[in-house]
Order: C-alpha cells, then sequence, then structure tokens
C-alpha cells in the first residue's frame, strides 16, 4: 500500500516495547541482477595474487568486478575467456586483452605481512595505449579487505569515467522479521553498498520509520514508535548515543537534513494539520514553512541548500511541489501523471527520483527539473522510498516481491536492475549515505 509518510503515521498502530541498541551482524542482502544490456565498457579484472598466505578472507578481485558490473557502465569479462593472469606489471601482454576485447585491464596482489594483515596493490590499464591509469597499495587489517575492493572500484569509475564511484558508502534500511518469541521486530540497519557487513542500529518491537543520513554520514535521523506515538531522533552510527530531536503532539516525521548538516526539515501536525518546518538543531528552533489545509509531507532539500521539494495533495492526488528553504512561493514541479511523490535531488541538483503511478502501478522514475520531462525506470509494481547514490548514477529503493519487502536499484540510465533480499523478513525504507568513509592508500604504485 503506498502512502505518504504522513498518511501512514495516521494508520500504524504501536506494537511493543523497546529493545536495545546493539551493533551485531544481521542477514546479508543478496543481490540477484534482473537486467543488464551488456553496454558498458569491457574491462577484465585479473584475480589477484597471494602471498604469504594460503587462503585470503576475501577475494578483492570479485568485490571490485561485482561493485563495477552494478553501476551499468562497465561490463566484467569472464576469466574463462582470459589469455593470461597476470599479476604484476611484466607478466603483463597487452595483445592478449586487445584479442578478448578488453579496453581496461585491472591486475592486482594480496601480501600477507602478519597474521590478520595484508598489503593490497593492484594496477589498472588502459589496455589500447598501454599505459598506466592508476596504481595504489594499501596496507589493512583482515576486516578492511573489503573495503579496499570497494574503494578500489571507486579509484578504478573514477579513472575510466570521469565520475567518483559510490561503492565504499553504506545503505541504511528498515527490516521487519519474525521474533523468537512470537510478534515481529523491526531493525534499524546499516550495511555496506553491496549488503554485507550489515550492522543493527536499533531494534525496537515497534515500527521504526523514515531514517535520513546527515551529510557527514555519521548520524541518521528516523522516526521511532516506541513510546506508542511517533517520535523523531537522531543516533550516532559509531557509538548509538541519540538525541530526541521531536516529541510534538500529533505526527513527528520525514525527517531531511540540511546540506550543512545544521538544520532538519519535517512535518509536524502539533498545530493541527500536517506541516513542513525547518529546525535548527543547535537550539530546537523551529520555522514553520507550509500554511496550506492540504497534508504537506517528505520534505527534501536541494544539494545548494536553497529549495526544498515535497509531496502535497494541495491540488488533488499528491504531486512535487517546491518552495525556498527559507519560505515563501510555493511552486508545482509535477503534472504528468495522477501520483507522484516521495522526490528527492540528485546529487548535481538537476533530477529528481520519485514515485509515480502508471496504470495502478507505482514505480520509481527521474524527474528532469530543467525539462521537466518524467521517465519510468522500473518495471516492478510496489515501488517506494528511492534514493539517490551519492554520485548520482544509481538509484536505491524498496519494492514488493513474490510477497515480501525488498530492496532493489537500477542504473539512473535505467540499463542495470537489481534485487537486493534478506534471508527472512521484509527491508523497507532505504537510504543511502554520502561520500564520507575513505581509506588511504599507504602509497601510489608505478608501472
Amino acid at each position: 500500500m503506498v502512502l505518504s509518510v504522513a498518511r501512514k503515521f495516521l494508520f500504524v498502530l504501536p506494537l511493543g516495547v523497546l529493545l536495545l541498541w546493539v551493533p551485531r551482524a544481521s542477514a546479508i542482502l543478496t543481490i540477484e541482477i534482473t537486467q543488464s544490456l551488456g553496454t558498458g565498457m569491457p574491462i577484465a579484472i585479473v584475480p589477484f595474487g597471494v602471498t604469504g598466505t594460503a587462503k585470503l578472507p576475501e577475494d578483492v578481485a570479485a568485490v571490485i568486478e561485482a561493485d563495477l558490473a552494478r553501476s551499468g557502465r562497465f561490463t566484467a569479462l569472464a576469466r574463462k575467456d582470459f589469455l593470461s593472469t597476470p599479476r604484476a606489471p611484466g607478466e603483463v601482454n597487452f595483445k592478449d586483452w586487445r584479442l578478448v576485447k578488453a579496453e581496461a585491464l585491472v591486475i592486482g596482489n594480496v601480501q600477507q605481512l602478519a597474521p590478520g594483515r595484508f598489503q593490497v596493490d593492484f594496477r589498472l590499464y588502459d589496455v589500447f595505449k598501454e599505459t598506466q591509469l592508476a596504481g595504489y597499495q594499501y596496507v589493512v587489517g583482515a576486516d578492511l579487505l573489503r573495503m579496499v575492493g570497494h574503494q578500489i572500484a571507486d579509484v578504478i569509475h573514477e579513472k575510466l569515467t570521469g565520475e567518483p564511484g559510490a561503492f565504499n558508502t553504506r545503505v541504511a534500511y528498515v527490516t521487519k522479521e519474525s521474533a523468537a518469541r512470537g510478534g515481529v521486530v523491526f531493525k534499524l540497519q546499516i550495511a555496506d553498498s553491496d549488503g554485507y557487513n550489515p550492522t543493527t542500529i536499533l531494534s525496537s518491537a515497534e515500527p521504526i520509520m523514515s531514517p535520513a543520513w546527515s551529510p557527514d554520514g555519521t548520524q541518521l535521523a528516523y522516526v521511532s514508535f516506541e513510546q506508542k506515538r511517533p517520535v523523531l531522533y537522531a543516533q550516532n552510527v559509531i557509538y548509538g548515543s541519540r538525541t530526541k530531536i521531536a516529541e510534538f503532539r500529533g505526527i513527528n516525521s520525514a525527517p531531511a537534513w540540511s546540506p550543512d548538516g545544521t538544520r532538519l526539515a519535517l512535518v509536524l501536525s502539533k498545530d493541527g494539520n500536517a506541516e513542513i518546518y525547518v529546525m535548527t538543531l543547535a537550539d530546537k528552533s523551529l520555522r514553520r514553512l507550509t500554511q496550506h489545509p492540504a497534508i504537506d509531507t517528505e520534505p527534501a532539500w536541494s544539494p545548494d541548500g536553497r529549495h526544498i521539494v515535497f509531496t502535497s495533495d494541495r491540488s488533488g492526488p499528491p504531486q512535487i511541489f517546491r518552495m525556498r528553504s527559507d519560505g515563501g512561493a510555493v511552486e508545482r514541479l509535477t503534472f504528468e501523471g495522477s501520483y507522484n511523490a516521495r522526490a528527492s535531488y540528485s546529487p548535481d541538483g538537476s533530477q529528481l527520483t520519485l514515485v509515480t503511478r502508471v496504470g495502478g502501478r507505482y514505480h520509481a522514475a527521474i524527474f528532469d527539473l530543467k525539462r521537466s520531462a518524467l521517465q519510468v525506470l522500473t518495471d516492478t509494481e510496489l515501488d517506494e522510498s528511492p534514493t539517490f547514490a551519492p554520485n548520482g548514477r544509481i538509484i536505491l529503493y524498496a519494492t514488493a516481491h513474490r510477497g515480501r519487502g525488498v530492496l532493489a536499484s537500477v542504473s539512473a540510465d535505467g540499463r542495470v536492475r537489481q534485487l537486493l533480499k534478506l534471508q527472512e523478513g521484509d527491508v523497507r525504507e532505504p537510504s543511502w549515505s554520502p561520500f564520507n568513509r575513505q581509506l588511504q592508500p599507504t602509497q601510489g604504485v608505478k608501472q
């Protein structure tokens, strides 16, 4: 059932009691590519060499390959077609890679320096120019080998496309699972962008909704019903400490951080109707932005902080509207279709991603702000909560699949689609983190 956030709060009933915050792992989101047109740049990622250990805890090359395949910008060549498997620069024969039609080549080596400590070297080559485009060395613990793979994929993406990759980022989401003693448990979780390394930030027998990352990636704002009513919190994702942001009478919902992290846009009904406010976090002062008898909800800031888009039924069925973040006149943006909701900006501010209804089905879509053009990206039926990757190249959203809530992603050009599924339970309310995790290479490596 697709409803605005405000309407959800009007109908959801609290169910139980709060459980303690515990940073424990939970079920991994498994990724299934459901569509790939295979038209990206052909790239060969050779299995990395291994020095000093019989078996690695992670296959770094496989992490890189999976990341690049998910982006829709690359086609990873099958390893069975490789004519050679170089591990060092002197072993590279560029003719071998031209024969298999590779345009780029990645090689590397992992060396065990001590128990649980590894040195990872990689090189990226332009096959036709026979030149090295990038090369770095990382020294990390075993627990960071996947992160190294994600960061190498980011480097490759940027070198070959001119745009930063977003693989070394995280996603937040809410799961609903069966509890051990009956009933259900809701969990606010974060995981790597590929679904690995999940951590539970909050567990509750009550609904948890609308997680939103702070711009520095250290906090999540969200709504919890643990007090039998919606209360808005901000929680540190590392230590678990949290601050109560809003607990006014009625609805407290739909938090959205300003780009500078000093303010939150939120929806309150403390004055009788669901309206959009902006809270200055330093002193909790409020400024009301909307003044309308309709329901205004789901605010989202423009990247420059000058505007806020939101969903409203002031013109009939829900549509997307825009206003200045300091208040003022309201402008309707969407006119195509009878239902458009849950909009958020692309990182460059040129597009919105939103949910649109077509023939009774709800799809993730992109709205071009300059051309006022709407493009449907998915063929699923019940999409919710679309969110851009911080580089704007992938959109993550919630949908229904075989009677369960799952996450799905689609490249911004619609060429690659994937499902991210839990083994048990439902997963909803995705939110993609900003760029906030960087491993500094020990040094660059030369040809």
